[in-house]
C-alpha cells in the first residue's frame, strides 16, 4: 500500500531546512571545539579539566571542548565550510555589534555541548578557566534551544526517566554526579 506523502507549506519547509542546517552547524562546531581541546592552544583547558578530576573518558563522553583565544576563530571556520553569516548568527554562535562587527560568542572557554533527546547538539555553554566574569556564557534562545525548557543532561526520553532526579547547579556539577554513578540528575 502506498502511503500518502505529507506535504509541507513553503514556510514549514523553510523552517525544517533551517533547523537541519542549524543542527549540522552545531555538530560541526562541537567537533571543532573538541579538536581545539587537543591542540597546543587547548593546553590550559585540558589542564583545567584535569584539575577538576575529569578523565579523558569523561571528556570524550560529554564531548567537552575548547573555544580558542581568538575572537573570530569559529566564525572563520564556519564561513570556510560554506555557512552564511546569517545562518551562523541564527545559530547563536556569534555576536554582532557596531564596534567589533561579527565575533565568536564563545572564546577562550571550556565548551559544553548541550544536547537534546536525540543526541543532537542544540546549544553550548562556555566556562572561563580563571576568575574572569561572567564565569559562564550560554547560547541564546534559538529555533533549536530554549533556556526555559531545557535542563542539561536531563533524559527527555520517557523510557530513560526516573520518578525523581537530582537537580544541580551547573555543567561541572552534573558531570561530577554522573561520573560518580548518579545517572538520574540534571543541571
Amino acid at each position: 500500500m502506498e502511503l500518502p506523502q505529507e506535504e509541507y507549506s513553503k514556510e514549514a519547509k523553510e523552517r525544517a531546512d533551517t533547523r537541519s542546517a542549524l543542527l549540522e552547524m552545531n555538530k560541526l562546531a562541537a567537533k571543532y571545539y573538541y579538536a581545539q581541546l587537543k591542540t597546543e592552544g587547548g593546553r590550559q583547558a585540558r589542564e583545567y579539566l584535569q584539575n577538576r578530576q575529569l578523565s579523558q573518558e569523561t571528556i570524550t563522553a560529554f564531548g567537552l571542548g575548547y573555544s580558542s583565544k581568538y575572537s573570530d576563530d569559529l566564525f572563520r571556520y564556519l564561513k570556510m565550510k560554506g555557512y552564511s553569516e546569517e545562518m551562523i548568527i541564527k545559530a547563536g554562535l556569534v555576536n554582532v555589534d557596531e564596534k567589533h562587527g561579527v565575533y565568536d560568542k564563545f572564546w577562550n572557554r571550556v565548551m559544553f555541548p548541550i544536547m537534546d533527546e536525540n543526541g543532537d547538539v542544540i546549544a553550548f555553554g562556555g566556562r572561563v578557566m580563571d576568575d574572569t566574569k561572567p564565569k559562564y556564557i550560554n547560547s541564546p534562545d534559538s529555533q533549536l534551544f530554549s533556556k526555559r525548557t531545557r535542563l542539561y543532561g536531563y533524559p527527555y526520553k520517557a523510557e530513560r526517566r526516573s520518578e525523581a532526579i537530582i537537580i544541580c547547579e551547573g555543567y561541572m556539577d552534573y558531570i561530577a554526579l554522573h561520573s560518580a554513578g548518579y545517572q538520574d540528575c540534571a543541571a
